[in-house]
């Protein structure tokens, strides 16, 4: 599993990023990293963390 770094707001244009340095996780591993993070990240941030596969493709950010 992996985490993802990803838009709060649902936008079309996300700009993920993965969660560098990190081993390799399991599903209840990564779920609770990601409660920790977003837990102490006020309501309404730009940017929110969310377990994915490992197969997941990031979704780009816009580019004009």
């Amino acid at each position: 599993m992996n985490i993802v770094e990803t838009d709060n707001f649902n936008g079309d244009y996300p700009d993920e990023k993965f969660v560098e340095n990190l081993p390799r996780l399991t599903e209840v591993h990564a779920k609770a990293i990601c409660a920790a993070i977003n837990g102490g990240l006020p309501e309404d941030n730009r940017r929110y963390y969310k377990v994915v596969p490992d197969d997941y493709e990031l979704q780009p950010g816009f580019e004009p």
